[in-house]
């Protein structure tokens, strides 16, 4: 079994920081691309940033120049540094992994979920 417990959410203010850390944990042999998803209310949940386990990242139009994720491969933690934050970013975020228990056996897995608030 693996867990992703996701921590660092939280109330800011617009033009607020905020960094939110994952950490995986378990019986795990390798962990490939590490992810952050974000659901508003009454929205479908949608990608924020997504990196590989050599550091490639990716991210949605919307966050590039002010989210940075980024990942510890030696601690299987990846992070999102949030900044220049707004009201439309308020959601629950949740972190992802496509998880290796094996060679050949994979497992994607979710966290909980974590709250931002973008408010004044």
């Amino acid at each position: 079994q693996v867990q992703l417990v996701e921590s660092g959410g939280g109330l800011v203010q617009p033009g607020g920081s905020l960094r939110l850390s994952c950490a995986a944990s378990g019986s795990i042999f390798s962990i490939n691309i590490m992810g952050w998803y974000r659901q508003a209310p009454g929205k479908q949940r949608e990608l924020v940033a997504a990196i590989t386990s050599g550091g490639t990242a990716n991210y949605a139009d919307s966050v590039k120049g002010r989210f940075t994720i980024s990942r510890d491969n030696a601690k299987n933690t990846v992070y999102l540094q949030m900044n220049s934050l707004k009201p439309g970013d308020t959601a629950v975020y949740y972190c992802n992994a496509e998880i290796y228990l094996t060679t050949r056996l994979y497992t994607n897995s979710w966290g909980q979920g974590t709250q931002v608030t973008v408010s004044s």
